[in-house]
């Protein structure tokens, strides 16, 4: 499977939402519901398990990204993640950061190639 990586850094592709969508798999769909109401304390049911990707311009879309302000910034902005914003990073994406390294590390990294490539202008 193709690595999507989401505007804020977290790769679509890698979480299980996603992965039970991509599966068409309803048992995959209750495992995760069940997983993420006891984890984030929130009631998920097989139903909210359906997304494909961050970057959809379709209607199946996990319910917290399409309210996430990152996610409509992005899409306000036209980039094709964060990285690529003159504003990286802004207050709404570091609150994430500081909160989930690995999305960090992966927008660091698209902002370093996009430098030695110069195909944007950053500090």
């Amino acid at each position: 499977m193709k690595r999507i990586v989401a505007y804020c850094g977290i790769i679509c592709s890698d979480c299980p939402v996603f992965k039970a969508t991509k599966m068409n798999n309803d048992a995959e769909r209750r495992r995760v519901a069940e997983l993420w109401t006891k984890q984030y304390d929130k009631d998920y049911g097989p139903e909210n398990i359906n997304c494909d990707g961050c970057l959809t311009q379709g209607q199946k879309i996990f319910s917290y990204c399409k309210v996430c302000e990152i996610r409509k910034c992005a899409r306000e902005r036209n980039v094709k993640n964060c990285a690529y914003c003159e504003q990286y990073v802004c207050e709404k994406l570091s609150y994430l950061l500081n909160k989930y390294k690995p999305a960090k590390e992966v927008l660091d990294k698209i902002r370093i190639s996009l430098r030695k490539h110069s195909t944007l202008k950053v500090d």
